[in-house]
């Protein structure tokens, strides 16, 4: 008896401790840069506002905490988790371990909408809203693609995401062609390689609504993408309707990444990576192993994004970064997959 109620208790200690040390990090991170802050004073400038530390807080600490880390280090942890639960909610809806937002296609046909949102001189809003327009497009190619070629085929999701990312890459590389190479051109290309060089507070008011309000609601959902990962005929069997389900979860699931892209460009592979570490450590259940995902992706790409800012005197685009890491981790998995040993 006492093993089994360890065994029910053990995901929630786990998320206990990821959420502990993702505030730890999320201080740490706070004071490491050019201008370094001891931890316990970073403490004592978050907590100044509330209570007056002992050493009054200068305008410079107040200006590197505030307004120049802060809002990069949240939109870090808020797209990270974002990334990494819609990569999770994927996996589950389409009962495929190899499944993640840019491997289905909705990141490169996000891209191709802020590429495009960018050449026509959009506002922020409207790159929001071309990249959200496209991403789902792509969502739906890959999803009607998979069902005509084999649902069941574990690798023809894979496929067809490799198709549609293929077609919207060549569309992005034409909206390029066509760029004024003096202006646009160069903000295209450092768009597109990711990196929240730019963050600042509304930037993140920006993206912060459309990820909290998305992932609040795959959470809630969460036990319902846990019936159709056992799938079709035993979800509708426990009364799911499966397929407005399944397209709820797609929309969610583009708001999210279309968001992340707006505001930060591409950056991959934390969708696909994350959910099979939030697996090892919680097990597959996802009521437990999605909001596992969310908090580990924000420390993954937190941790990223501090090493891309303070490895070398210039910043290191975070989609470098994420791609060094997750593609071997993804050949390791579509290894493993080939073996039978990586399945739902």
């Amino acid at each position: 008896m006492s093993a089994g109620v360890a065994s029910r208790h053990a995901p929630r200690v786990v998320i206990a401790i990821l959420a502990m040390l993702l505030a730890v990090a999320a201080v740490v991170s706070l004071g490491v840069g050019r201008y370094d802050i001891r931890f316990l004073r970073v403490v004592e400038i978050l907590w100044s506002p509330i209570s007056a530390p002992a050493t009054p807080v200068t305008a410079t600490e107040a200006n590197v905490v505030f307004t120049v880390r802060m809002p990069r280090i949240l939109l870090a942890l808020l797209t990270g988790g974002g990334l990494a639960l819609s990569g999770a909610t994927l996996q589950g809806v389409f009962r495929n371990p190899l499944v993640g937002p840019q491997v289905v296609g909705v990141s490169s046909g996000a891209a191709f909408g802020g590429t495009l949102a960018i050449l026509l001189s959009f506002s922020r809003y409207g790159l929001l809203g071309s990249a959200f327009a496209f991403g789902l497009s792509a969502l739906v190619i890959v999803y009607a693609l998979n069902g005509i070629v084999a649902r069941r085929n574990i690798l023809a999701l894979v496929l067809a995401g490799v198709v549609v990312s293929g077609f919207f890459g060549a569309l992005v590389s034409l909206v390029q062609y066509l760029a004024d190479t003096e202006d646009k051109l160069p903000a295209m290309v450092f768009w597109l390689l990711g990196s929240f060089a730019t963050a600042n507070w509304q930037k993140f008011s920006l993206v912060a609504g459309p990820i909290f309000v998305a992932g609040l609601l795959l959470l809630g959902l969460r036990w319902r993408i846990n019936l159709l990962s056992i799938g079709d005929e035993d979800a509708r069997a426990l009364g799911v309707d499966v397929e407005p389900l399944r397209w709820l979860t797609l929309i969610l699931v583009s708001c999210i990444v279309a968001a992340q892209v707006a505001v930060s460009g591409i950056i991959g592979w934390v969708g696909l990576v994350v959910p099979h570490i939030a697996r090892m450590l919680v097990g597959p259940d996802h009521r437990v192993m999605m909001p596992a995902s969310l908090l580990i992706g924000g420390l993954y790409l937190l941790v990223i994004d501090t090493v891309a800012r303070t490895a070398t005197g210039s910043e290191i685009p975070l989609g470098i970064l994420t791609a060094l890491i997750g593609t071997p981790v993804f050949a390791f998995i579509l290894r493993q997959s080939q073996r039978g040993a990586c399945g739902f």
